[in-house]
């Protein structure tokens, strides 16, 4: 190649593979301080596609497990009270034996009943005060609604009163609640002529407009000795004390559904109700639902009547527990399949998207080294044409 002054094209050679080194060194350098393989699409498109994929799988896993363990905390509360209230029902059992004997008068089989119907109100109140995040889970839950709350009508839809729904409530063969309300103090009673709810619509419930926020609901307490909670489900159409659209009362209710709460737990990443959701059942065990309200022992037929009364509701217990147990140990099974699910998933997005750093840092070092070299070589490129000035000495 001849000697020239004008083109140095050892020092353009020198100048390229230094550049070439020098991006090799940079790119291996960001992967080294992110500790990623794909730090951008171009290192890998096909692995950073489907290692996003992946992570987003593995995140949703993630909160799926937390659901199953929330799910079986959830059930553990449920036990609990199921096992307070066997101890209960128990003590019941034993006052409704003694009571059934011979050898007390009445006299005594009311001092034994006035415990008896303390212990049975204890049973009413656990299961209306076990909650979970505000859900009741051993009260049943029974609901009256439709196009008109209430066969008396003035509760409709159009008013704001959506649905009501009962906890701790049978099912009556003809409509047999009252709902009423007052605008003075906007608070609701319902009462099947014996029982009295009430409950008055809160505050917080509204916006600063004064209507109703959306999902709010009116709590009616029990009144008396009753000890069942009732939920008033109401929507954006009723408004504040001053504004309220539904007559004075609506008569005619009737509750239809089961004495049972469901609860839904997301245990998968996608939506099919077979595979990423478990349905859980719980039931209610409230004297209604036990079968024990209205019984004493003040005599000894209403002792022995209470007494079977009481071994068919320690039966019914029972069966509710083994129940919850089950839905316990599937839970848990669905927790560990998810555990083991994100291990397999986290390995599978790990060797597509994690930096092997020992390798990494091989070539990092080989490519500083070039770089260098290359540095070192374009200096010596550099010198050349300074060659030529010897031949004008």
């Amino acid at each position: 190649m001849a000697l020239n002054a004008i083109s140095n094209y050892a020092a353009n050679v020198a100048h390229r593979n230094l550049q070439k080194s020098d991006m090799d060194a940079t790119s291996s350098l960001a992967k080294l301080s992110s500790g990623s393989r794909v730090v951008s699409a171009k290192d890998d498109a096909a692995s950073m596609a489907i290692g996003s994929r992946l992570n987003s799988q593995v995140q949703g896993l993630r909160q799926a497990s937390v659901n199953a363990g929330q799910g079986v905390s959830m059930l553990q509360v449920a036990d609990g009270a199921m096992a307070r209230i066997n101890d209960v029902l128990v003590r019941m059992k034993t006052l409704s034996v003694q009571a059934g004997s011979g050898q007390l008068s009445n006299t005594e089989r009311g001092m034994l009943n006035t415990e008896y119907q303390l212990l049975l109100a204890e049973v009413n109140r656990i299961a209306a005060s076990t909650e979970f995040n505000g859900n009741q889970l051993v009260n049943g839950s029974l609901t009256t609604g439709g196009a008109s709350v209430g066969t008396g009508g003035g509760f409709a839809v159009a008013d704001g009163v959506s649905s009501i729904t009962g906890h701790g409530l049978t099912t009556a063969s003809s409509d047999n609640y009252t709902l009423s309300y007052s605008s003075g103090n906007a608070t609701f009673t319902l009462t099947d002529g014996s029982n009295s709810y009430t409950g008055a619509i809160s505050s917080s419930a509204m916006d600063a407009s004064g209507n109703m926020i959306t999902g709010a609901g009116v709590k009616l307490l029990p009144t008396g000795t009753n000890t069942g909670d009732l939920v008033l489900s109401l929507n954006t159409a009723f408004q504040s004390a001053t504004t309220v659209a539904p007559s004075a009362s609506a008569g005619g209710l009737q509750f239809a559904g089961a004495s049972s709460a469901t609860f839904s737990f997301k245990v998968g990443t996608g939506t099919d109700v077979t595979k990423d959701v478990i349905s859980v059942s719980i039931d209610g065990i409230s004297g209604a639902n036990l079968g024990i309200n209205g019984t004493d022992i003040t005599t000894v037929s209403t002792a022995d009547a209470a007494s079977d009364a009481l071994g068919n509701a320690i039966d019914v217990l029972n069966n509710a527990r083994a129940s919850i147990g089950a839905y316990q140990n599937r839970l848990q099974f669905a927790a560990d399949n998810i555990a083991s699910a994100v291990e397999n998933t986290e390995a599978a997005r790990s060797n597509l998207l994690d930096l092997d750093i020992a390798s990494e840092m091989t070539t990092f070092t080989s490519k500083q080294i070039l770089v260098q070299a290359g540095v070192a070589m374009l200096a010596q490129a550099n010198q050349m044409p300074q060659d030529l000035l010897k031949l004008f000495q």
